[in-house]
């Protein structure tokens, strides 16, 4: 089976950059974003297709084929789990398409999020952390919404988002392969599908790229890496004892460090100047790397470094399931609470730089007699 899934891997690369170079070459104007509102949100201002998240769900749905047609021969029948997420990833996806197409309401969009959230609950795809059932309902639909919006906003800079996905699918792949599951055989295709889907679109994607994802890919995505973390990542719990436990937000934290880190600076420092988080704008930690003079390429690297230091930590923690305490759990999200202090602390160095190159920028104003004469009656007044 795993040479079938390493050629599948390749397939399913190949496959994408054919997609991706024809919904390229033939649909230009479909999903182009030039609007003002598209521009404070994308670090480039030129006008490119948004429809690489169509190749995704293309490739997904083959997956799902493929994982069809083997429990036929087999004469397996379609776990619960599966049915769901397969059902919610395509509300996601329906949802993402339909917001490219005609920029949907924010309340619309909340709704659809929630519904998909609902339809995982509803098929028992869900987050048990506490012995207390509406709080494992509560942080579901939290961590599905959340993560929908996340991924979307930090889908802002080339490659940036695409290539974070695809580190934490490889995260999925790598703690599947440790721990096994009941449905292995579907779960391995479908990571390893979308993994390779998103490796032919950032052949497209990476700086300076041809073409983004857009909202279709970046729900689906949110959606997809929402269901399959909460089977994989949020299962490492104490058996629901107590009412919160700490031990579950361990991988979710380590591999989604990224999104996490920026939607939560984005999301605090707009509603501490006044304004909604889920207006667009220049102010990810993307942003203020590159304020900082860093290439697009260098940051993407730097994020994608941070990333892949989840790796070890992850590997660790799962492999020695009796050396993982709570002392471990605190430790390790002490981890994460620094590196989100240390990008706090770019993050400024940041903003002062981008506004020291404004102040230097700021046009000085042109000395004329009646501005001078005016400046001396204002002096005389005043004395």
């Amino acid at each position: 089976m795993s040479t079938f899934l390493i050629c599948y891997l390749f397939i399913a690369i190949a496959l994408s950059l054919a997609i991706n170079y024809l919904l390229l070459k033939f649909s230009f104007n479909l999903g182009s974003r030039n609007n003002l509102a598209f521009k404070q949100v994308r670090w480039t201002a030129h006008v490119k297709p948004s429809i690489g998240g169509i190749s995704f769900f293309i490739i997904f749905l083959l997956s799902w084929g493929i994982y069809g047609f083997i429990s036929q021969e087999r004469g397996v029948v379609p776990d619960k789990q599966i049915i769901g997420i397969v059902a919610a990833t395509s509300l996601g996806f329906m949802a993402g398409l339909y917001d490219d197409a005609f920029n949907t309401n924010p309340l619309l969009k909340f709704v659809l999020q929630l519904s998909c959230g609902i339809i995982l609950i509803s098929f028992n795809v869900k987050i048990d952390i506490s012995n207390l059932e509406f709080i494992n309902i509560l942080f579901t639909l939290i961590w599905v919404v959340g993560l929908m919006n996340s991924i979307n906003m930090l889908d802002n800079m080339d490659g940036v988002t695409a290539s974070i996905s695809a580190f934490i699918i490889a995260g999925l792949i790598g703690v599947l392969a440790i721990t096994g599951h009941a449905a292995s055989e579907f779960y391995m295709l479908i990571l390893i599908g979308v993994l390779g889907a998103l490796i032919g679109f950032l052949r497209f994607n990476w700086n300076p790229s041809r073409i983004f994802m857009g909202d279709t890919g970046s729900q689906f995505l949110g959606v997809f890496l929402a269901s399959t973390s909460i089977l994989f990542f949020w299962q490492f719990n104490e058996g629901n004892q107590g009412i919160l436990q700490v031990k579950p937000f361990v991988l979710p934290a380590l591999f989604f460090i990224i999104p996490i880190i920026d939607t939560t600076t984005v999301t605090v420092r707009r509603l501490l100047r006044g304004q909604s988080p889920f207006v667009g704008g220049k102010d990810h930690i993307t942003h203020h790397f590159a304020y900082l003079g860093l290439k697009e390429t260098t940051i993407v690297l730097l994020l994608l470094g941070t990333t892949l230091l989840s790796f070890p930590l992850a590997i660790m923690l799962v492999k020695n399931p009796l050396v993982w305490n709570f002392y471990v759990s605190f430790g390790m999200l002490a981890y994460v609470v620094a590196l989100f202090f240390v990008f706090q602390y770019f993050y400024k160095k940041g903003e002062l730089a981008q506004a020291k190159k404004r102040q230097d920028q700021r046009p000085i104003p042109k000395i004329t007699k009646e501005s001078l004469a005016a400046f001396n009656e204002k002096m005389q007044v005043n004395n």
